[in-house]
């Protein structure tokens, strides 16, 4: 049996393409809800006593809500240090099951590959939603033509041995201007989910791009070059829209649909994705840990809004907070 606590069984009816069905079904607990939860912050009952440090990599795409997360909980404990590294879903993942963090940043769900290294180190570990992203298709704000693209175009551009070379080559009414292409690298979980959706096999793309694993690099590329394109989480949008312009994706002769935060939620957008952090269940003993993953489920919805992600139901994030403390009172019994 699998000992892990898998947290997107509680959206198993969220529509992200192939992998969720529209709205949502919670796998609710037998245990009962007794906390209120309060409006904007919910503050820890610890007052300042915890002390202690937490660390946490992963997903760039994750990084913002996780640092506004880690920033509010050290206003809430100061005592308690939380470090937050940006090393790109792989590159968390790899730390996570090696033992050298504490929780795990992810954009995608973790391979089984990395399911073998967790559970041949005897780790059990809670996979948890956080927040809803729908990954950004941009080019910079002086682009005026490319307003929306098919899935085929899509493909057609980021495709391995791909010929495409000027925008003309993707659309005959474009113009004859060469593509400079942006966008993260291979440790990155957002590269395996678009590749994965666009493509239709993870990993499948043709390399000769600009790659980084810090989003804000590919923004300040594609914003300076009017002949631009590339990809990364809404919050990194939102946060420079002044700058960007959304392209607007279809498939299957379907209505283009640009993200925002109805057409995310609903799974409408045709690269919604839920965000997820993994919790060390052996790390979560301890009291720092425990409460900050409580303090990240219970202000996930009211920062994701914050830093440009939308929010799941609160009633989500009442029922995984319930599963977390459950699953914690189990890994402590064996």
């Amino acid at each position: 049996a699998n000992p892990n606590v898998s947290g997107t069984t509680l959206l198993r009816k969220m529509k992200f393409f192939d992998d969720f069905t529209r709205g949502i079904e919670m796998k609710l607990t037998k245990l009962t809800w007794g906390l209120v939860m309060a409006a904007g912050i919910s503050l820890p009952a610890f007052g300042a006593s915890l002390k202690g440090t937490v660390k946490m990599d992963g997903s760039s795409t994750v990084f913002p809500l996780a640092e506004a997360v880690a920033e509010e909980f050290g206003k809430a404990e100061p005592k308690v240090r939380v470090t937050v590294g940006l090393s790109g879903s792989g590159g968390g993942f790899k730390k996570f099951v090696a033992g050298e963090i504490d929780m795990s940043n992810a954009s995608r769900k973790i391979k089984s590959k990395e399911v073998k290294a967790a559970q041949a180190r005897g780790m059990k570990y809670m996979e948890i939603p956080v927040a809803y992203d729908g990954i950004s298709v941009v080019v910079s704000n002086k682009n005026k033509f490319a307003k929306k693209l098919t899935k085929a175009q899509l493909k057609k551009i980021w495709e391995p041995g791909s010929t495409v070379k000027t925008w003309k080559d993707v659309d005959s009414s474009f113009p004859a201007k060469k593509i400079k292409l942006y966008g993260p690298g291979a440790d990155s979980g957002t590269f395996d989910f678009f590749t994965k959706k666009v493509m239709g096999k993870s990993r499948r793309s043709r390399s000769d791009y600009v790659s980084s694993e810090d989003d804000n690099v590919l923004v300040r590329g594609i914003s300076a070059d009017k002949y631009s394109l590339g990809y990364f989480g809404y919050a990194y949008y939102q946060a420079n829209k002044s700058k960007l312009n959304l392209v607007a994706l279809s498939s299957k002769g379907k209505s283009f649909v640009a993200p925002n935060p109805k057409s995310i939620e609903k799974g409408d957008y045709a690269l919604s994705r839920p965000l997820l952090i993994y919790v060390d269940l052996k790390a979560a003993q301890k009291p720092e840990v425990k409460r900050f993953v409580e303090f990240f489920i219970q202000n996930a919805g009211s920062l994701a809004s914050e830093v440009g992600y939308v929010p799941l139901p609160k009633s989500t994030y009442k029922s995984i907070l319930a599963n977390f403390r459950k699953a914690v009172k189990t890994a402590s019994a064996h």
